[in-house]
């Protein structure tokens, strides 16, 4: 329970060092890993069963050599290749979002020192080492979000793809 409270303290701490900004990088991390986690579901519960329906539908067609059925399998593959990309785009937004949004924390950081100096003037450091912090913590933060959603979101379409390969050299066409 220590741990949890001291654990609770450095983030705390970290998330006023930072200012306001940092809140708004872990709203895009936390919807962007909702997002991956979601997607990484679909892909090992949900498409499988879908993929068997589709398998199942085409080996009882009677015709699968004709254009009329080369049409309704390239459908079928279409369909299952759109519930497989579902949302791939709003997470590469996401991974795109988060640098810039710890930019955003590095412009208002140095708004925040160019106040202090016009205020206090260059002879104290200390106030001005606070809106440096502002200034870098976001930035580093939306670059370490950034990372860690791209090499996810990399890994994900791979087997995006081989998914939708592997639906594709399941359904035969003659």
């Amino acid at each position: 329970m220590l741990y949890l409270m001291e654990l609770w303290e450095s983030i705390r701490d970290f998330l006023a060092t930072g200012g306001d900004v940092l809140f708004i990088v872990m709203g895009v991390l936390f919807l962007m890993w909702v997002l991956m986690i979601e997607r990484y579901w679909y892909l090992t519960g949900a498409f499988p069963k879908l993929r068997n329906e589709i398998i199942a539908k085409w080996d009882a067609r009677k015709d699968t050599t004709s254009w009329y059925a080369h049409r309704i399998r390239e459908a079928w593959i279409s369909e299952a290749n759109d519930k497989l990309n579902a949302r791939i785009l709003l997470i590469k937004t996401c991974v795109a979002l988060c640098p810039l949004v710890g930019l955003l924390g590095t412009v208002t950081g140095m708004i925040t020192v160019f106040e202090i100096m016009a205020v206090q003037g260059t002879g104290n450091p200390r106030l001005m080492a606070s809106g440096i912090s502002m200034a870098t913590i976001p930035t580093m933060a939306g670059m370490v979000a950034a990372l860690s959603g791209m090499f996810f979101a990399t890994r994900l379409e791979s087997k995006v793809r081989r998914a939708k390969e592997g639906l594709v050299d399941s359904l035969p066409h003659h």
